[in-house]
Parts: structure tokens; sequence; C-alpha cells
């Protein structure tokens, strides 16, 4: 028999990891200490100079995430036994799945990269997903990291791909980059977790291609319904910051 041609579809572990996804998150109330909710950072690479498109920027970032998630080390290893990543990131998935996004540029991005984490390199951007943890107790390389000061500017992307997911943000909100990015974190996680075992594997293989593209309001009234019945994957947002409880954010959803 040939071997198998990508090692996703030889890892036994993938249908465990899949199946934390599958079964959804917010299974318990968040702590009542404010230091001890769980989030998960993501760090956003934007230079001072020639910074990267924003939907590229994007996408970097909803790769990162669905890519952390579905890391061999979230899951058991091949003798059963936990994974470095799985008792924080089961923890933080069985809660609210907050990410935070924040700004790093030089010697501050290559600092990152020595905290657990996943770095994706797409079209021109740079993201790195780090493993979800205490808000109170974020290591000093990534405390320092501004939350703010993550917009970069508009871009014209072309059509998406066809066959590609597309992670549509909803413009009527006018999310800054940052918020946007863990809006498209949530989307991709959750849409993976609503594929099929076999296509997510497939999707793991191709390397999680997506994009991201920004709906007016006649696109986001069709989105929408594909919601309704069922053909499409929406993150709504718990309005701690930016947009107001309730609001529908991302419709992630294949064309």
């Amino acid at each position: 028999m040939e071997p198998d041609p990508h090692p996703v579809f030889a890892d036994p572990g993938f249908a465990q990891r899949h199946a934390v996804l599958a079964r959804g998150y917010g299974h318990r109330p968040d702590p009542d200490d404010p230091a001890a909710v769980l989030a998960m950072p993501i760090v956003l690479h934007i230079p001072k100079s020639d910074p990267p498109a924003r939907s590229s920027l994007l996408e970097a970032a909803a790769i990162a995430t669905v890519a952390l998630c579905l890391d061999p080390r979230v899951g058991p290893g091949p003798d059963g036994e936990p994974g470095p990543w799985q008792e924080a990131f089961r923890t933080w998935n069985d809660a609210r799945i907050r990410k935070v996004s924040r700004r790093a540029r030089g010697a501050q991005w290559r600092a990152v990269q020595e905290v657990d984490g996943v770095t994706v390199e797409h079209a021109g951007a740079q993201a790195r997903a780090l493993v979800p943890g205490p808000v109170g107790e974020l290591d000093s390389r990534v405390s320092r990291l501004q939350i703010g000061g993550t917009d970069v500017p508009p871009d014209d992307p072309p059509p998406p791909p066809a066959g590609v997911p597309v992670l549509w943000i909803n413009s009527a909100l006018a999310m800054t980059v940052g918020k946007a990015a863990a809006q498209v974190g949530h989307a991709s996680m959750l849409f993976a977790g609503a594929l099929p075992l076999d296509s997510a594997r497939a999707w793991a293989a191709a390397g999680y291609p997506c994009a991201v593209r920004d709906a007016d309001p006649i696109r986001w009234r069709e989105l929408l319904a594909h919601v309704e019945r069922g053909s499409g994957v929406a993150v709504k947002d718990a309005g701690f910051t930016e947009v107001a409880p309730g609001s529908v954010t991302v419709v992630a959803m294949i064309d």
C-alpha cells in the first residue's frame, strides 16, 4: 500500500481534536476573579513601514487560530498521554472562547515567537495564535504588546477563490482590525467544528485556506439567510468590546 500522502490523514488524534471543536464551547461559566478569565492571545505582525494588506492579515489570524485549535499538542499523544497544550486549550474551550489581539513589530515580534503558539505566514502577512491562559498571568513578552493600534488601511482584494471558505465580516459594525482578527479567529474554529471529520481533515491537509472579505448590507442579509438555512456558520459576539451584545460579526461559508 502507498504511504499516506499527508500526515494529517495518518494522525489518529485528529479525530479527537476535531471532536472537541465539534462539541462546541461555553460549557461552564467564567470564574469570579476577572484575572482568571481565559483568553487566546492573537499577535498581529504590523510593521510601522509597509504594513500587510488588511485582508491578508485577517486571513493569517484566522488560519493561525484554527491551526492551533487542531494542533497535535492540544490533544492526546500517540500513547494517550495529554499533549503539552491540552489542558490549557480544553479548559479555555469549555468556557467562553475569548480572544485578544495585540500588535507586535521588530524585536517584539521575534520575542513572541518563543511563547507557545502557532505562527502563520500568508500572502505577505504574519499572525501568531498563542496557547490560551488566564488574562492575569500573561507572559511579559505578550502583556507588553499594545492591544490598540492594530488598524491598517482597507484594501480591495480580488473575489475569493472558488471552493475556499469565506469569512464574511459585517462591514456595518466598522470593527478595528484587532477586533476583526478575534472574530475571524472565532469563525475559523467554529467552521472547522461544523465540518464533517473527513472534510476537516482535507481542510487541514491543505493548510486551512480561507478568504476574509467585507459584506455590504445587501450581501449581509443574504448571508444571514444562509445561516437560517444551516448553510453558514455565524459568530455572535458577547459584546465585551466595540460591538453590542448579540451582534453577528462574521459568517463563514463556502460559496
